[in-house]
């Protein structure tokens, strides 16, 4: 990346012009009578966009070359990291060509945890992958939503499981896990393409390219939350009967998902102070469930219920990190 200054020109009575870098003309194959879309930013500087050039980048493809012995889980874990990058047709290839476990292993992961993202040609040695994504359809405050009230519903029905002791509905709450990674994997994809694309940014909501990174933390986090909504639901499953509905464990649980939501409701919060009550609530429910943990009266013995404690602990946590993250993205330079 290099630098080049030119001077601003002042031609007639009212008009600024400046001329346009020669190897870069020529390098997107730009001609005289050609549009060139000018962009003022939050910065105070101008970004400069021809639109052959999104449409270039919508033809990125990725090609991946698989091997038996890095195993479908490592080779999924490539194609993932090549979605989130962007690309829209990403072609996996073994020579040897891909055994059936393998090939199926992909091709369910892909329709689990990736959005948008179809097999459109299938071989003995390949498999081809598009993504179909429309992000008119796809604001990122949609697919936040969407993900918090999935998360919230595996919260309170993974301690409903773990009151009654239902295995079935702590079965049905790690089998959700999948739809809040597809949306976690969504958001990233369209985070990392909105840095690059400012026509992007402003269609799927992004005010202002610092809240990237903050989006990024919050989704993280989100998908993290659901995480520990899993992990209740598998100590219920490890666990011999039902716990008394009176323990304060329950009133832990209320208190932390009631301030996930709080935490939630703050990224479109201006009022920096109800934010900060946020944080400081996030704070106090944590304490609680540290001093929860020092009484080992009720749970002496009982490892999942001290599990559960722990991950109901770091809910509240979490959410103090949310809060948090909204209030620097009200804070503009």
């Amino acid at each position: 990346m290099t630098k080049d200054q030119r001077k601003v020109q002042f031609t007639g009575n009212s008009t600024y012009i400046v001329s346009l870098p020669i190897k870069w003309i020529r390098d997107i194959g730009l001609e005289a009578g050609d549009t060139l879309t000018l962009t003022p930013m939050p910065n105070k500087t101008l970004h400069i966009s021809y639109s052959a050039i999104s449409k270039e980048r919508s033809d990125l493809k990725a090609m991946i070359e698989c091997s038996h012995s890095e195993g479908a889980e490592n080779n999924f874990r490539v194609l993932i990291s090549n979605y989130l990058a962007g690309y829209d047709i990403i072609k996996l290839t073994c020579m040897k060509g891909f055994n059936a476990r393998d090939r199926k292993y992909i091709k369910d992961s892909v329709r689990q945890k990736l959005t948008g993202l179809e097999l459109v040609e299938e071989s003995r040695t390949e498999l081809v992958f598009q993504c179909l994504l429309n992000y008119n359809d796809l604001f990122l405050s949609r697919v936040i939503k969407n993900m918090y009230g999935l998360v919230r519903s595996m919260l309170e029905d993974s301690m409903k499981a773990f009151r009654d002791y239902n295995v079935e509905i702590a079965e049905d709450v790690i089998q959700r896990d999948d739809d809040v990674d597809r949306f976690y994997f969504l958001s990233v994809r369209q985070l990392n393409a909105a840095i690059e694309d400012i026509e992007l940014s402003e269609m799927i909501g992004i005010r202002h390219p610092q809240e990237c990174l903050e989006y990024r933390l919050i989704t993280k986090i989100i998908e993290r939350i659901g995480d520990h909504a899993v992990r209740i639901a598998v100590n219920t499953q490890r666990m011999n009967s039902a716990v008394n509905p009176d323990n304060p464990i329950f009133k832990m649980a209320e208190l932390s998902i009631n301030v996930f939501k709080s935490s939630i409701d703050s990224i479109t919060q201006e009022d920096l102070q109800t934010i900060n009550k946020t944080v400081e609530e996030a704070k106090n429910i944590s304490q609680f469930g540290i001093s929860l943990e020092s009484q080992k009266e009720e749970n002496t013995g009982n490892v999942e219920i001290s599990m559960v404690l722990e991950s109901l602990r770091r809910i509240a946590e979490y959410s103090g990190d949310i809060a948090e993250a909204s209030i620097n993205m009200n804070v503009k330079i």
